[in-house]
């Protein structure tokens, strides 16, 4: 009898396969991310049983304390906000920092990369529906932040990372359209191979624009009660 994270995870890939049979080229590769914010690690070893290498961690403090307790095949990128002083706890055990919300965490980063001696994938945040309430950089301000990131010798700009506003096509759209124009700029020291968006209630949608990460928790192990 499967389990309930298996069936998930079942399910999860056949939605994903649909959309992409409908939208995308046959070739083009998406990974599905655990994101393992108040999991055990047990289940997440469950989810990585059942063929999920790729890890999404949110919180440094959490991510410490269950690390070591994690299958060494795993795969982690740091997808939470991020503080310029907890970067140190987190950089020679992560493979991608995928929120980097401004040029000061940038060059934190690429300070903490360099007495480790190696270079941080990272993606940069955008606050594609200029919210607020969220951080990223705003759209319009992203060429000049690509160039001046780009110059960082420990940091490698790998894509974009955005988490829209909810229930708004249009705003997965956008995103998609700006990664293409980034993407066609064709910068120093930029690959901009990754689009990472789309999250439990919107994924399917993520992946007809363009998403090759999508990042999903509740989807994958269920509704949790997060502590305040």
């Amino acid at each position: 009898m499967m389990s309930e994270i298996s069936e998930n995870i079942r399910r999860i890939s056949f939605e994903i396969e649909e959309a992409k049979a409908k939208y995308r080229k046959s070739d083009e590769h998406i990974d599905i991310m655990a994101v393992t914010k108040t999991v055990e690690p047990e289940r997440v070893n469950e989810a990585i049983e059942c063929g999920l290498s790729l890890l999404g961690e949110n919180r440094v403090q959490e991510y410490i304390s269950k690390k070591d307790f994690y299958d060494k095949s795993a795969d982690v990128h740091f997808i939470g906000s991020l503080q310029t002083n907890k970067v140190k706890y987190i950089i020679d055990s992560v493979s991608m920092i995928q929120s980097v919300d401004s040029l000061k965490l940038a060059n934190e980063i690429d300070r903490q990369a360099k007495k480790h001696n190696l270079v941080m994938n990272i993606l940069l945040e955008v606050n594609i529906g200029e919210e607020i309430t969220k951080g990223g950089f705003a759209p319009q301000a992203l060429d000049e932040n690509i160039f001046e990131i780009s110059k960082l010798e420990n940091v490698r700009i790998c894509g974009l990372m955005t988490i829209p506003p909810p229930n708004c096509e249009k705003f997965l759209y956008k995103m998609q359209k700006l990664f293409i124009d980034k993407k066609a700029k064709k910068y120093d020291n930029v690959t901009m191979d990754i689009l990472s968006m789309g999250m439990s209630g919107d994924y399917v949608e993520a992946v007809k624009y363009g998403s090759n990460i999508v990042r999903l928790g509740t989807a994958i192990f269920g509704k949790r009660n997060y502590p305040i």
